[in-house]
């Protein structure tokens, strides 16, 4: 019987992403700097191929996720996308939501530790990423923050499920409905991340801890992972369906349709319009 193993990174012809393995590391970065690295469908389904290569590469030891550039890591959905394809198309915006599941389904299920190096902002659906990772290392000047009661949509692909695990419930209402900037130190103190370092000592840190990571049993970790994952898993399965299938026809609302036109249009959505007048 052949055995089953990974790929020459360079097989895959990536655009979106990078996709590098060295020793026993592999390292998968948004690679769309240009539009701080925020996810289109073309890259959800290029990060399902890569993290389904890295899992069945023996090799591979460990996985690193990070971003182009050092503006930002991840910041969510392409809006750009949204407004031109699945807005007001729910049948559409239900298929997006398939893939962005399904990568975060082969992230968390990857069978081997995971690290986000946040190198920039982090923000939504990247926040999101950042926690479908076993471990976090930031740098120094990082923010974090979640966006969708504030742009017309709902986190509930991640962040509602496991931001109450990660911080509690009362932070995670603060991140969720406050929907401000969590500067990286806070973010250490609450467990968002596990270590806060210098920008220009980012790159020692994470290999520093993917060293360690790398100096275990495979098999061994790999079970402790999924046990890890009991209650994430739990809490995403059971809510992850009706999610997906509210956040489709909730693409129909004004509230998307002025959260999309205030981002592209580079202002501020005008709230009281989705209010009737105040007394």
């Amino acid at each position: 019987m052949a055995h089953i193993d990974g790929k020459n990174p360079a097989s895959f012809d990536f655009k979106n992403i990078l996709y590098q393995k060295e020793g026993r590391r592999a390292t998968v970065t948004f690679n769309r700097p240009k539009v701080l690295n925020c996810v289109d469908l073309a890259t959800l389904r290029e990060l399902q191929l890569a993290f389904q290569d890295a899992s069945w590469d023996d090799r591979i030891a460990v996985v690193v996720l990070t971003g182009a550039g050092e503006r930002a890591f991840c910041t969510g959905a392409d809006l750009k996308e949204q407004k031109a394809h699945y807005v007001d198309s729910p049948s559409d915006y239900w298929k997006w939501m398939g893939e962005f599941c399904e990568a975060h389904e082969r992230l968390r299920n990857i069978g081997k530790p995971t690290v986000a190096r946040l190198n920039g902002m982090v923000i939504g659906g990247g926040n999101e990423f950042n926690m479908s990772c076993d471990l976090a290392v930031a740098a120094d000047d990082v923010i974090i923050k979640q966006v969708g009661a504030a742009m017309g949509s709902v986190a509930a692909a991640g962040a509602t499920q496991w931001l109450p695990l990660i911080v509690g419930d009362r932070r995670a209402r603060e991140i969720l409905m406050l929907c401000e900037d969590i500067p990286v130190q806070k973010a250490l103190e609450w467990g968002l991340v596990n270590k806060v370092v210098p920008r220009d000592q980012l790159d020692s840190a994470v290999d520093a801890m993917c060293t360690t990571l790398e100096n275990k049993l495979p098999e061994c970790m790999r079970y402790a992972k999924q046990q890890l994952n009991f209650w994430r898993e739990f809490s995403w399965h059971m809510t992850i369906g009706h999610a997906r299938d509210w956040l489709s026809i909730h693409n129909r609302s004004p509230e998307v349709h002025e959260g999309c036109n205030a981002f592209l249009e580079k202002r501020k959505p005008d709230y009281n319009s989705m209010r009737p007048p105040a007394d």
